[in-house]
């Protein structure tokens, strides 16, 4: 998976914002980085519709953001190996980019919901809020696992 996220990641070039995503069967978790790629924050929660409709929002936030790419959550399986949830992850990220011709690559979400869930409880923040913001954080783990990866083979 590394060797796969690295190669795709070359596509974005040194600079410039990424959007990290986590793609739920009803919303999308959307996460944004700084042009320098240190630290990623959550940006929005999309309640998924059709594909056409979710497309147009993630390329307008895309290009106010002036993104470079995207980096995917891609849900494997424990041991590794892709089921249903990653099979429909990676026809989400075929149809993106056919859509919006930003380059994307996949990043290993095993555990991201569990760890920024585990992260809410210990700040003793209210189930409402947490189930608001989990997708969005979730989406922001995600992209600095990635982030923090491309720069420690950028030294």
């Amino acid at each position: 998976m590394s060797d796969e996220f690295l190669a795709a990641a070359a596509a974005f070039g040194s600079r410039g914002a990424l959007i990290g995503l986590d793609l739920g069967k009803e919303t999308i978790g959307v996460a944004s980085c700084d042009p320098d790629r240190r630290v990623a924050t959550p940006v929005e929660t999309i309640r998924r519709g059709r594909f056409a409709a979710d497309a147009a929002r993630l390329g307008s936030l895309a290009s106010e953001r002036g993104a470079a790419g995207f980096v995917l959550g891609l849900p494997l399986n424990m041991d590794g190996s892709e089921g249903p949830r990653a099979q429909s992850t990676r026809a989400f990220a075929r149809n993106l980019k056919r859509a919006l011709d930003l380059p994307l690559a996949f990043w290993d979400e095993r555990l991201s919901t569990a760890a920024v869930e585990r992260e809410f409880i210990a700040l003793d923040i209210s189930r409402a809020k947490r189930a608001r913001k989990i997708d969005e954080s979730a989406a922001a783990f995600i992209l600095q696992g990635a982030i923090d990866r491309l720069r420690r083979e950028t030294k």
